[in-house]
């Protein structure tokens, strides 16, 4: 195989193919080989029922994620009464049934989203 039948995509979260703009954070979305990878910034005091539901209609978020904690911590908590912490360094799994989530302390928040992230805060979602 020679070089030029090679291809390969190089991108950067600093130059985003969409940006999401949240109440108190954002959701960056890059679009790479046939998937779509966000990154959530939330600043402290980001609840997703206050700031993400009220723009998409909804009081929960429904979306299935698998991602992986950057920086800072949040919650995922279920109607059930269940919340779950997620702590930088861990990957996560959420179903998609209804749950809220929140920032939890006084460092902004950060992760990475490989599943969900096209759905993720979106009307009907």
């Amino acid at each position: 195989m020679s070089n030029d039948q090679v291809t390969v995509i190089l991108k950067r979260f600093e130059a985003p193919d969409e940006v999401r703009v949240l109440q108190k954070g954002r959701f960056e979305l890059v679009r790479i080989g046939g998937m779509t990878i966000g990154r959530a910034t939330y600043e402290p005091g980001w609840k997703w029922s206050e700031h993400v539901g009220p723009s998409v209609g909804a009081t929960r978020c429904q979306v299935e994620h698998v991602g992986l904690v950057l920086s800072g911590r949040a919650t995922a908590a279920f109607d059930d009464g269940t919340v779950f912490e997620l702590r930088a360094g861990e990957l996560f799994y959420i179903p998609p049934i209804p749950h809220d989530s929140w920032v939890v302390g006084a460092q902004p928040y950060v992760s990475l989203h490989f599943l969900g992230a096209d759905h993720y805060a979106t009307p009907n979602t």
